[in-house]
C-alpha cells in the first residue's frame, strides 16, 4: 500500500481522467489553440517515454485527439522536483521524436501528427528559464535569420502553478483541488498544507457524484500525508476532527488511511514528527541516478565516490546528472565532492 512516488501516482490518478484532463484544457489553453482542438475527442494513451533515471522527478501523460481536424496528440510532461530543469527543452524535444517513431513504426505513417507540449511545474521556486528549445543552444538569438533556418526550435506550454492564485485556480472541483494542492505541497507549512487541504474538502460538496468525491478524497489524503513526510499526529488529528463537521462522508476514508499508516509503521514517524522532509528522499533518489549513471560509463566506483554523491544536495546532483554523457574520467566528477 505505500505510495514510492506520490507525486506521479496523484498526477496520474487525476489528470489520466478524460474529464479532467479535458477540464484543464478548456480553462488553461489559450483560446487560439483551445478553439482547434476537439477536446471532446480526446483519448489516453497508454506510452510513457520517461526513462527509469528520470522517474523519481517526472511523469507523462500521453492523449489523442483531434488537432485542427486532423489526428494529434497533446503531451503533458509533471515535473515533481522542488526546482525547475534547465534541459526541460532538450527532453522535451526527445519524447515528442519518441512519439512520432512510435507512430511510424506501429503505422507505417509517412507524415506525423501535430504534437502540443504541456510541462505542469508545481516547486518551491518559480519558474526561471526560457520556454523555448532555442534558449538552449548557444548564440541562438544572435545567429543572422537565414542560418536559424537551419536551426531546431520550438516553443511548450508551461504551467507553473507556483505563481497562481487562488483566484487564477479555475475549472471543475477536482481539477481546482489538485491544483491548489499540487501547488502548495513544496511550499507551505504544515499550517497552510492543512487549510488548503481543507479549502480543498470544500470544493468536493460541489461533486453531485459523492462516491466520487469520497474516492477522491482517499486519493488527496494519501498524496498529502505520503508526499509530506513531516506532518505529525497532531496534524492528522487536526483533519480528523475537521473532516467529522465538514465532510463527514470522508470520514471513513481517514480511518482507513490511519490504519494503513500504522500498518506501515508511519505511526511512530507521525508522532515523533518525522523531520525528514521531500529534500532529503529526493536527494537520495538523485544519489542513486547518479551513482547507477557513473557506474555503466565507468564501471564500479570507489567507495568514497558514492560516500560524497550520497551527501550532496539536489540542485548539485542534478548539475552532476546533466554533465555524465560529456565526462570522459571521473576525475570530473571528483570537483563536486570537495
Amino acid at each position: 500500500m505505500k505510495i514510492q512516488n506520490p507525486h506521479d501516482r496523484f498526477f496520474k490518478e487525476t489528470f489520466g481522467k478524460v474529464e479532467v484532463a479535458k477540464d484543464f484544457l478548456n480553462n488553461y489553453l489559450p483560446e487560439s489553440i483551445i478553439k482547434v482542438i476537439d477536446v471532446d475527442t480526446l483519448e489516453p494513451q497508454k506510452d510513457s517515454f520517461i526513462n527509469e533515471e528520470l522517474q523519481e522527478a517526472f511523469s507523462d501523460l500521453l492523449f489523442k485527439a483531434n488537432i485542427n481536424k486532423r489526428e494529434g496528440y497533446i503531451y503533458f510532461l509533471f515535473e515533481h522536483k522542488s526546482y525547475s530543469s534547465k534541459d526541460i527543452a532538450f527532453q522535451l524535444l526527445k519524447y515528442m521524436v519518441e512519439i512520432w517513431e512510435a507512430k511510424i513504426k506501429k503505422e507505417k505513417a509517412d507524415k506525423l501528427p501535430v504534437i502540443i507540449p504541456l510541462v505542469v511545474y508545481h516547486g518551491k521556486d518559480s519558474w526561471k528559464i526560457g520556454t523555448t528549445l532555442g534558449e538552449m543552444i548557444t548564440g541562438y538569438e544572435d545567429l543572422p535569420e537565414d542560418i536559424k533556418r537551419f536551426t531546431p526550435n520550438y516553443e511548450y506550454l508551461l504551467y507553473d502553478l507556483s505563481r497562481y492564485t487562488d483566484d487564477e485556480i479555475k475549472g471543475e472541483a477536482i481539477n481546482r483541488i489538485a491544483t491548489t494542492i499540487m501547488r502548495d505541497i513544496f511550499t507551505k507549512d504544515n499550517k497552510g498544507l492543512l487549510g488548503s487541504l481543507f479549502r480543498a474538502v470544500s470544493y468536493l460538496l460541489e461533486l453531485d457524484d459523492k462516491q466520487t468525491g469520497i474516492e477522491y478524497f482517499e486519493t488527496l489524503m494519501r498524496y498529502i500525508f505520503s508526499a509530506r513526510a513531516d506532518l505529525t499526529r497532531a496534524d492528522f488529528n487536526e483533519v480528523v476532527r475537521k473532516i467529522e463537521t465538514t465532510y463527514p462522508e470522508g470520514s471513513e476514508a481517514v480511518m482507513t488511511l490511519a490504519e494503513i499508516f500504522r500498518e506501515e509503521g508511519r505511526e511512530a514517524g507521525m508522532e515523533a514528527g518525522m523531520e525528514a522532509g521531500m529534500e532529503t528522499g529526493e536527494a537520495k533518489a538523485l544519489a542513486r541516478t547518479a551513482i547507477k549513471l557513473l557506474t555503466k560509463k565507468f564501471g564500479l566506483l570507489p567507495e568514497e565516490f558514492k560516500t560524497g554523491i550520497s551527501k550532496l544536495d539536489p540542485p548539485t546532483l542534478d548539475v552532476m546528472i546533466d554533465g555524465i554523457l560529456d565526462y570522459e574520467s571521473l576525475e570530473e566528477v571528483k570537483r563536486y565532492l570537495q
